[in-house]
């Protein structure tokens, strides 16, 4: 069988500026997990790493307003925060593992702020 991930919570959240959004991803594997945000007409933007399902993350210098959970239970749960949020910050966000070649849309979010 092959990896399974999948984000929590249904596909689109939708937040207040200045509220803290919080962006979940589960998997069962030990491989590493990505996040990626990206605006409509860009490409995907680098924002999170995570080790192996370990508690190690690589976090860009894109925004200190990111931050990150790592819980490991029966699966791997990824926690992406952002606070306080911004209408800036309207964009799909991606979890993937490594590799992160998918054709699993169903691991997208879709972030509306107003």
């Amino acid at each position: 069988t092959g990896d399974n991930i999948e984000p929590d919570k249904g596909m689109e959240k939708t937040s207040k500026e200045r509220e803290t959004v919080k962006l979940s991803c589960t998997y069962s594997s030990s491989n590493d997990l990505y996040w990626y945000r990206q605006y409509e007409r860009s490409k995907p933007e680098f924002l999170v790493h995570t080790y192996g399902g370990a508690k190690e993350v690589k976090v860009s210098d894109i925004d200190p307003r990111f931050s990150v959970k790592v819980e490991k239970r029966e699966n791997i749960h990824v926690d992406l925060n952002i606070s306080p949020a911004a209408v800036s910050d309207s964009a799909l966000y991606y979890c993937a593992l490594q590799p992160t070649v998918t054709g699993n849309t169903s691991a997208l979010y879709k972030n509306l702020l107003h």
